[in-house]
C-alpha cells in the first residue's frame, strides 16, 4: 500500500435498522454488538498503522460527542455535517477538502470485516487503478441470494484482480438474487470506495455538480475549531440528498469493482447479528438472563432483564429502557416501521 491512503469514515444514519439498540446519538456504529468494543472502534483500527493517513470522519453534530469519546489514541479529523445529505454529499466534503492527488478510502462506520488482512490486500490492489482515475468499489462474493444488498455486476477484466463495472442492481426479489448467483460474475455492494480525489471531483461536477458545488461552499465557509471543520448550514443545506451510487457510481464510466472475500458484514439486521453473535448448542444467542426450553435458533438481547422462551424458534427478542420488539428473525428488515412508529 502507499502512504497517500486517507480513511475517510462516514459515521452518520438514523440507526433505525437495528432499534431500539441502535437510535440517535447512540446509533449503531457506536455500541458493541459483537463484544469487545463498537463497530466505529474497529473501524478506525482496522485503517491504522502503515500505509494509512490520519483518518478523517464525517458526522452529523449529535455523534460528534460518541466519535470523540470512542476514537482513543486514533485522533482522527473531524468534518461536521449541519443536516443530513446522504453519502454523496458526505463524500463531496471529504473531497473538497482534500488534494487532487489523494487517495481516499471511503467507509461507513458500522460494518465488520473479520479477514483484516483480505481488506489490505485488495486496498492494495484498487489503489493502482485509483492512480488511473478508475473508481474503484470493493465487491463482497456473495454467500446467498440475499435481498437485502445492493449487487454489482462485473463486466471485461482489469488486470488479474479488477473488472471494469457492467451495472449495479438495487436491493433485488429472491428470484432475481437467486438467478445472479447460478449465473455468477455478481458480487454484493458494500459501499466501500478508494479513488483519486480529483478524478471524483471531475466525476460529481459531471454528474452531480449541485451536490458538489453545495458541499464544496459548506467546506469553504465552516468554521474551524482545532482538528474539527463545521460546514456551513445555509450553503451545505442547498445540496440535494442522494446516495453515493445514484449520484455517481452508477452513472460514471470509468467504475471497476475489486471482488474480495474478507468476512464482511454491514450489521444490518438483528438477523445478522445474530448469524454472527456466538450461539449455544440450540443456536441460541443471548446477552442477559435467558431460560430457553425447546426453543431454537432465538436471538436476545436484554440486558438486566430474565427472559424465558418456550417453544420458540427463530424469533428475536431485543429489549431497551422501556422498549421491547419481538419478531421472528426473517422479519428483521421491516424494524424501520417499529422505530419509526416509536419515535
Amino acid at each position: 500500500m502507499t502512504p497517500s491512503i486517507q480513511p475517510v469514515i462516514l459515521c452518520g444514519g438514523a440507526g433505525t435498522r437495528l432499534w431500539p439498540a441502535s437510535r440517535g446519538a447512540r446509533a449503531k456504529q457506536f455500541l458493541d454488538i459483537l463484544g469487545e468494543e463498537s463497530l466505529f472502534a474497529r473501524t478506525l483500527a482496522r485503517v491504522a498503522g502503515p500505509g494509512f493517513g490520519r483518518p478523517l470522519v464525517i458526522c452529523g453534530t449529535q455523534h460528534v460527542a460518541m466519535v470523540r469519546a470512542q476514537s482513543g489514541d486514533h485522533a482522527p479529523r473531524l468534518i461536521v455535517e449541519p443536516a443530513p445529505r446522504n453519502t454523496a454529499a458526505a463524500v463531496a466534503l471529504a473531497v473538497a477538502g482534500a488534494s487532487p492527488d489523494a487517495l481516499l478510502l471511503v467507509m461507513p462506520s458500522d460494518h465488520i470485516i473479520t479477514d483484516v488482512a483480505a481488506f489490505h490486500r485488495a486496498i492494495g490492489q484498487a489503489a493502482s487503478l485509483a492512480r488511473e482515475d478508475w473508481l474503484v468499489t470493493f465487491g463482497i462474493e456473495p454467500e446467498r441470494p440475499d435481498t437485502g444488498f445492493g449487487y454489482i455486476a462485473s463486466g471485461a477484466p482489469i488486470g488479474d484482480s479488477a473488472f471494469a463495472v457492467r451495472r449495479f442492481i438495487e436491493k433485488p426479489p429472491l428470484k432475481d438474487a437467486e438467478a445472479m448467483l447460478a449465473e455468477g460474475g455478481y458480487s454484493w455492494n458494500a459501499g466501500i470506495f478508494l479513488f483519486r480525489a480529483g478524478a471524483m471531483r471531475a466525476a460529481m461536477l459531471t454528474h452531480c455538480p449541485a451536490i458538489f458545488e453545495a458541499a464544496e461552499a459548506g467546506f469553504a465557509k465552516g468554521a474551524e475549531n482545532g482538528d474539527t471543520l463545521l460546514a456551513d448550514r445555509t450553503a451545505f443545506e442547498a445540496a440535494p440528498s442522494d446516495s453515493i451510487d445514484y449520484a455517481v457510481m452508477e452513472k460514471h464510466d470509468r467504475v471497476a469493482v475489486v471482488p474480495v472475500a474478507m468476512g464482511w458484514s454491514d450489521l444490518g439486521s438483528w438477523q445478522a447479528v445474530h448469524a454472527l453473535a456466538g450461539c449455544d448448542e440450540a443456536g441460541n444467542a443471548c446477552a442477559g438472563d435467558l431460560f430457553a426450553l425447546d426453543s431454537r435458533g432465538c436471538l436476545v438481547r436484554a440486558e438486566g432483564k430474565r427472559v424465558s422462551l418456550v417453544g420458540m424458534e427463530d424469533v428475536a427478542v431485543i429489549v431497551d429502557g422501556d422498549d421491547i420488539l419481538v419478531m421472528p428473525l426473517a422479519r428483521s428488515q421491516d424494524v424501520r416501521a417499529a422505530a419509526l412508529a416509536r419515535q
